[in-house]
């Protein structure tokens, strides 16, 4: 489990290109070409995806693909500025794609940015999945690799049959068995960490390896970085991680989570905020949670 692998949105998706294609965009006769550099002019992200397409219908065309753990209002201008980019840059209409990995509110997610400044308008519509509405069934008869990972969280995936089956796919290929830390990191959110970990049979240790528990932990030293100018580096570093684990206890554990709040508000040092954090990677109940503060 040492050995440095590629999980980016990427890999996953290169996994089954036309599968993918097909099911983002409900095109049956869709084919696709290359996944092609998102590294525009002024910005670069990993979770960002464009794939190169083409259909009896439409010709040839771009899918932007944006892989977002948890939805945020940022989205939709960041939407409208990677379908300008991308269009811009290969010169092909774009079809842009926002998929949400995690439910955190019952809140409408929006599936297009308009703005209207002194009479002039800007306008990007995109189409939004979130993963919480998929049919688990489509990982498995697709089939769609792409998907296996994030099984506990797709609709009618949360129980412990389903979620091995998953497991034994993703062993049973040399491409996607280094897919396993990104099922078990979703799995702790609907089964007990400690059948999580009999199911795997490795040391949960191993889930801080997976790329979105260190998503979690990059925003909130981002946040930090952002805050700590104007509240000092040390402090905003703090506010950071706070938020992040605010973030990952509501996703978790719901408005439950969200009560042990005000008692990791009035932590200051640094070392054991990141050390709850992890710790909500691993536990059980906020019980488990409440011994550890």
């Amino acid at each position: 489990m040492n050995k440095t692998v590629d999980i980016s949105t990427k890999k996953l998706i290169s996994l089954a290109p036309n599968n993918w294609a097909k099911w983002v965009t409900g095109i049956p006769d869709i084919v696709t070409g290359e996944i092609l550099n998102t590294e525009f002019q002024w910005i670069s992200r990993q979770s960002d995806v464009v794939i190169q397409a083409e259909s009896p219908q439409y010709g040839k065309f771009l899918i932007l693909n944006e892989l977002q753990l948890r939805h945020t209002s940022e989205m939709p201008r960041r939407m409208r500025a990677y379908a300008a980019l991308a269009e811009e840059k290969y010169k092909l209409q774009t079809y842009p794609v926002l998929i949400n990995i995690l439910k955190i509110s019952n809140s409408e997610i929006p599936t297009s940015f308009a703005s209207n400044f002194i009479g002039l308008r800007a306008i990007q519509d995109y189409r939004v999945i979130n993963l919480w509405e998929v049919d688990v069934n489509i990982a498995f008869e697709t089939p769609l690799p792409s998907l296996l990972p994030f099984v506990p969280i797709l609709k009618g995936g949360e129980n412990e049959s389903t979620i091995r089956e998953a497991l034994r796919m993703l062993r049973a290929d040399e491409q996607l068995n280094q897919l396993e830390t990104v099922l078990a990191f979703f799995a702790t959110f609907v089964l007990e960490s400690t059948l999580v970990q009999e199911i795997m049979r490795w040391d949960m240790t191993v889930l801080r390896e997976s790329p979105w528990y260190q998503e979690i932990l990059r925003e909130g030293q981002a946040r930090g970085e952002a805050e700590g100018e104007a509240r000092g580096e040390a402090r905003g570093e703090v506010r950071g991680i706070i938020s992040s684990i605010e973030t990952s206890l509501e996703a978790k554990f719901g408005s439950d989570g969200l009560e042990l709040m005000s008692q990791i508000s009035q932590i200051s040092d640094l070392e054991q905020l990141k050390e709850i954090l992890r710790r909500i990677v691993v536990a059980n109940t906020i019980q488990e949670l409440q011994n550890v503060l």
